[in-house]
């Protein structure tokens, strides 16, 4: 897929837009839209469980920016990390393993500091529409926005 793809993740009270990259991981996650899970802390690293089961990437690493989208292989697991973590070597934002990296935060992450370990997740495609059932469908065709 050459277009990009758009993602909203609602942690908590942050939100996140995201921007998804032409991956295998990409497209695992985001067919899999949407889900819900709980987040977990580790550091300044924000992560949490998805239904998703792929392989690690020829390009999987554990040091990464600011702002990009990670999946932990291991734990089938998204990660964010905005700022050292227990295994971090001065300022650099280590994860616990390589992982596949998917896409960037079109935001700033260091709103996840307000996160914490067991706050609800919602992941779902930005401008995501369903269809209603037929006794609520108005003028619009049946299609109502869900965000």
């Amino acid at each position: 897929m050459t277009e990009s793809r758009k993602i909203k993740m609602t942690i908590g009270s942050v939100e996140l837009e995201a921007e998804s990259f032409n991956t295998p991981t990409a497209d695992a996650i985001y067919a899999a839209l949407p889900f819900d899970s709980v987040a977990s802390t580790w550091g300044d690293e924000v992560y949490f469980a998805t239904p998703v089961h792929v392989r690690k990437e020829r390009d999987a690493k554990d040091v990464v920016e600011a702002g990009e989208l990670a999946f932990w292989v291991e734990g089938d697991s998204i990660a964010i990390g905005f700022g050292p973590t227990p295994v971090s070597r001065g300022k650099e934002i280590r994860l616990a393993a390589r992982t596949n990296i998917w896409g960037k935060a079109l935001g700033p992450v260091t709103q996840l500091r307000r996160v914490k370990g067991g706050a609800l997740v919602r992941v779902e495609g930005s401008g995501y529409r369903r269809l209603l059932p037929e006794s609520r469908r108005g003028e619009s065709g049946g299609l109502d926005d869900v965000l």
